[in-house]
């Protein structure tokens, strides 16, 4: 008993300690640099989004938020590196629909990601676009449909690696379809979207951010939107869904931290980047890359991925994909 009295005696102090130093933390942070991993190559969506979030943020802290992108597996590095940094409030990492699929196939990680990373906040949704090199003699989505079914296997498509939403959305492209494609895994979007220029590989699929610049020099021929809903930036590009009832697929990007990162820096980060990215410029700057913002804090961040777990986790069952 007189022991139990004891550990209790040294407890409440060592709590109060602790409690009062990450006030403390929370009151003076940031005082140095932070640091944004992103799983996507320069110039991808989740890096246009990054760095305008990090001008907004400067704006408000006077600290630079580094914006470090570590391309590939689909971000599965991005996610290994943010996990052993210190949970100090220093490191963020870009969540993104990408990474999400990516844990729902590959086998084996080395980190959980619903467990060891929490939420900071829920930035915004955006379509991808399924585009065709200008040489694909297809102008709509029927028409690539029997170009498909003609010659099963020699379409190719890019993706930003296995497992990646891309790589997704072209697999339920192509069972939905009845037709088969190959899929070429990259390092990243931007490698994949290159390839797809030169003809390498036929077409990709690539968030609306990623894949304007090229639609709008005439590069690469829009073909459909993933949405169920045309995106409003190209009212005259369909949806998939209207060739392909029930298809349906959509990015999106939000911020996390790793696991044991003071509540307190969290809670100040969330406030920040929430109130930042819910300013009507923040709006008015994504808005021409189509990204639809949501400013959410901590809990629906939580709800959201908990709903896309469940949501991913019965895609990829249905679309039988499996990485080995």
């Amino acid at each position: 008993m007189r022991t139990h009295k004891l550990l209790a005696a040294i407890a409440i102090p060592v709590a109060l300690t602790l409690s009062a130093a990450h006030a403390q933390q929370a009151s003076t942070f940031p005082d140095r640099p932070i640091r944004l991993i992103i799983g996507s190559a320069p110039g991808s969506g989740p890096d246009i989004l990054s760095r305008v979030l990090a001008e907004s943020l400067y704006k408000v802290w006077g600290q630079r938020i580094v914006v470090d992108s570590r391309p590939g597996v689909a971000g599965i590095i991005s996610a290994e590196l943010a996990l052993r940094a210190n949970p100090d409030g220093y490191t963020w990492m870009m969540l993104t629909s990408q990474l999400f699929v990516a844990t729902s196939v590959y086998p084996d990680l080395k980190f959980n990601l619903d467990k060891d990373f929490v939420s900071i906040a829920l930035i915004g949704t955006v379509p991808f676009v399924q585009m065709v090199n200008p040489q694909v003699p297809a102008k709509s989505i029927p028409e690539l449909i029997a170009l498909a079914k003609k010659s099963p296997g020699q379409l190719r498509y890019g993706s930003a690696g296995a497992g990646a939403s891309e790589h997704l959305s072209g697999v339920m492209f192509a069972r939905m379809t009845g037709t088969e494609m190959l899929h070429v895994p990259y390092k990243g979007i931007a490698q994949a979207i290159a390839d797809t220029l030169s003809n390498e590989v036929q077409l990709t699929y690539a968030v609306l951010p990623a894949a304007r610049p090229h639609i709008d020099a005439g590069r690469l021929r829009p073909l459909g939107v993933t949405t169920p809903k045309r995106a409003p930036l190209f009212p005259d590009v369909p949806s998939i869904s209207e060739a392909v009832p029930g298809y349906a697929m959509f990015g999106w990007y939000s911020l996390v931290a790793p696991n044991g990162t003071p509540n307190g820096i969290l809670a100040k980060v969330s406030a920040e980047v929430v109130k930042a990215v819910r300013e009507p410029e923040f709006a008015e700057r994504h808005k021409g890359l189509g990204v639809e913002v949501l400013g959410g804090g901590r809990p629906e961040l939580d709800k959201f991925r908990s709903a896309e777990r469940k949501r991913i986790t019965e895609l990829v069952k249905a679309a039988g994909v499996q990485i080995k």
